[in-house]
């Protein structure tokens, strides 16, 4: 068992490890999502300034350039010595040939050179021509326009630009995003291990709980604090511990209580018989004596036959049940009981005033009446009557068994259902009581969606009511 419960353990831990991953990794794939959207989109935002500042100057550039009229080496030097600063790190400036007219570059210029730049080429297509690459912390950027005079292609001009302070700028909102990443991951890593603490930590309290209630002690409530489901399950676990403890009293109790009942009868049994074989005896108290022991082994198995049917009460055995009249079985019951009833001299009158028809066992049903028609001939008075009355009332059948004897105390009333419960043990004793019969009586009217009560008054009589549900064919069907 120790096993098992570390196997079962191992596994609910590895449980709330796979959930606590999960989140984890999905939370990961999220925050890098993030950090690549935003870095991208910031860097784009970039891209899109750097590109209208780029544009812009070459547009500024050409109109200045268009300007001049005729276009060679020394109008367009001198044109580009009246712009002032561009701000570029080289500008070239080409015919509608692709020759290069100007180039601010001394070392390594292309004047007098056919230049086949991408830009350059897209630009002579008459097209504004933007590209731009971030490497190692700078923005290298290229723009392209061509000049238009009167819808005559005349030549382009091309810049290039290199800018490290946006480029370091871009790489400090990057390490910034990636940073602020890191730390958030790091504190849900941290918040997924507390939380996945805190409830393993509270259903392994629950777990231990079911341990020590398996090895038999419901002492020691599991306690839960918190309003969310594992409280709820907590709260329905300490309602169960309370029904098993009670289910577990009740079975110790009517363990010691059978034991108790089915040892007093064995105990005469034993007796009388070691009498008779220890002892010289007349065959009539030899007689007596065995008739003793009959009687004693009647009501063994009397006693068996109702532990039996609380057995099967317990265990909530479902038998074939049938549309059957009250009224029949309540004729039976009269018929079967009536030679006990003229030995004390008891009259029984059973009226029905409405027929009855109930889905129920047949079995079930006479074990009912009897048990109940029975204790109110023994436990009547001497001459008294018993009268049976059934009812009907819209959809309820009603049977009152009322007797004319001493009555019970009021005391006693919240009890008589209880198993082994006698209200007077002497005289239940002498009458053959064991204290069963209402208690079985009580769970088989229970099993038929039935329900039973009392009334009783002392010196008077008592009053037992079934209530069952009346099962109507003509309806039904």
């Amino acid at each position: 068992m120790a096993i098992s419960s570390r196997n079962n353990k191992k596994r609910y831990i590895s449980t709330h490890f796979r959930v606590a991953l999960i989140y984890v990794a999905i939370s990961s794939l999220v925050l890098l999502f993030l950090n690549i959207y935003t870095s991208r989109s910031s860097q784009d935002l970039f891209y899109k300034n750097k590109e209208a500042t780029m544009i812009e100057r070459c547009h500024f550039a050409a109109s200045e350039i268009k300007a001049i009229g005729v276009i060679n080496r020394g109008t367009v030097e001198k044109a580009v010595k009246n712009m002032g600063s561009l701000r570029v790190e080289r500008l070239i400036i080409t015919d509608s040939d692709g020759i290069v007219i100007y180039d601010s570059l001394e070392e390594g210029s292309e004047v007098g050179k056919s230049i086949h730049l991408q830009e350059v080429v897209q630009a002579l297509q008459k097209n504004d021509v933007f590209t731009s690459t971030f490497e190692n912390g700078t923005i290298r950027s290229q723009a392209a326009t061509p000049i238009m005079s009167y819808g005559t292609l005349l030549g382009c001009v091309y810049m290039t630009e290199y800018d490290a302070e946006q480029g370091a700028l871009i790489t400090s909102l990057q390490n910034n995003i990636l940073t602020i990443t890191v730390c958030l991951e790091i504190a849900i890593i941290l918040f997924s291990l507390l939380i996945s603490r805190t409830f393993s930590a509270r259903i392994d309290n629950l777990i231990a709980s079911m341990h020590i209630i398996r090895e038999g002690d419901y002492s020691k409530p599991v306690k839960i604090e918190g309003h969310d489901e594992i409280s709820v399950l907590g709260e329905e676990f300490n309602e169960l511990r309370s029904r098993l403890e009670a289910m577990d009293a009740t079975r110790r109790q009517f363990v010691s209580n059978a034991s108790h009942e089915l040892k007093t009868p064995l105990a005469s049994i034993k007796l009388l018989s070691d009498s008779i074989l220890q002892n010289d005896m007349e065959p009539e108290t030899v007689r007596e004596f065995v008739e003793d022991i009959g009687n004693e082994a009647d009501r063994l198995n009397r006693m068996s036959q109702k532990l039996l049917s609380l057995s099967k009460a317990d265990a909530k055995l479902l038998e074939p049940s049938e549309v059957i009249q009250i009224s029949d079985t309540a004729q039976k019951v009269v018929r079967m009981l009536t030679p006990l009833a003229q030995i004390r001299n008891i009259r029984i009158a059973l009226h029905v005033l409405n027929f009855c028809p109930i889905l129920c066992n047949d079995d079930d049903l006479y074990q009912i009446l009897f048990n109940l028609v029975e204790n109110g001939i023994k436990y009547n008075r001497e001459n008294g009557d018993l009268t049976i009355t059934l009812n009907r009332i819209r959809n309820t059948a009603i049977l009152k068994i009322k007797d004319e004897g001493m009555g019970i105390p009021e005391e006693s009333l919240p009890h008589i259902f209880d198993r082994f419960y006698r209200v007077d043990k002497a005289r239940s004793r002498s009458t053959g009581g064991s204290g069963l019969g209402l208690s079985i009586v009580r769970d088989l009217v229970e099993k038929h969606q039935g329900k039973i009560t009392v009334e009783s008054t002392i010196g008077v009589g008592s009053v037992f009511t079934l209530y069952f549900p009346v099962f109507d064919t003509e309806k039904s069907s």
